[in-house]
């Protein structure tokens, strides 16, 4: 249960700081230094969380890398769905917080969802943003994979490169659909944001729910025939 209670929270933290930031910033085409504050904030909140619950959980945080460490044969089914529900409750948890800190502060939300994920930067076409969160999550997870490999020898730095790949796919990925690469980044925000009378968001929750665990899957794939390749 430790390794669970620690993805949950650090899902949480991932949303906290992620949407968070985003929520204050905005992340308009107008505003293009909330794209990079916003990357920040996922970044560094994985660069935290990895070296501060990577040694109890492996740190994935997010059900499209558990999908991608089940598929490369790194876990269990039974800890998959175990960490798919703990993510899925850690970020909900940090959508809540974040929705009740801004309402009872007052303070603005520039994104006007809690940092939903949308489709607005591909002019509202599904084909176009899983596209997108297909690519971007097969970066995401393959450079996942090979750093964290038994052959990779990058040690204590794995955390720092896994986290700044994360900040890389969202410069592109901010201004298209806002970089989701996670789905419980994205279910979370998108059932709060609900809950609070905004139901928008849930209407293409879809697309970064398939998106990132297809990309995650080929990733998965890829890298287990690049590894067997090399061997």
């Amino acid at each position: 249960m430790r390794k669970y209670l620690a993805e949950c929270i650090g899902t949480m933290v991932l949303v906290i700081l992620g949407c968070g930031t985003a929520m204050l910033v905005g992340c308009d085409s107008a505003n293009g230094g909330g794209y990079i504050l916003t990357a920040l904030a996922f970044g560094l909140s994985i660069v935290a969380m990895a070296y501060s619950i990577g040694n109890i959980s492996g740190c994935h945080i997010n059900p499209a890398v558990s999908l991608g460490v089940l598929i490369k044969g790194g876990m269990s089914g039974k800890d998959f769905v175990g960490y798919l529900i703990s993510q899925i409750i850690g970020a909900i948890i940090g959508s809540a917080i974040l929705a009740g800190i801004f309402a009872m502060g007052g303070v603005e939300d520039m994104t006007g969802g809690l940092g939903t994920n949308g489709l607005a930067g591909v002019n509202g076409s599904a084909g176009a943003g899983l596209i997108v969160e297909i690519i971007l999550t097969f970066i995401f997870v393959i450079c996942i994979l090979g750093v964290t490999s038994s052959k990779a020898g990058h040690g204590s730095f794995g955390g720092l490169v896994i986290g700044l790949a994360l900040v890389g796919v969202h410069i592109l990925g901010i201004g298209l659909t806002g970089t989701s690469v996670n789905p419980a980044r994205s279910i979370g925000p998108a059932l709060i944001a609900a809950f609070g009378g905004n139901p928008a968001p849930l209407s293409c929750l879809w697309v970064f729910i398939v998106g990132p665990f297809i990309g995650a899957a080929l990733a998965a794939l890829v890298y287990k025939g690049l590894e067997g390749a090399k061997k």
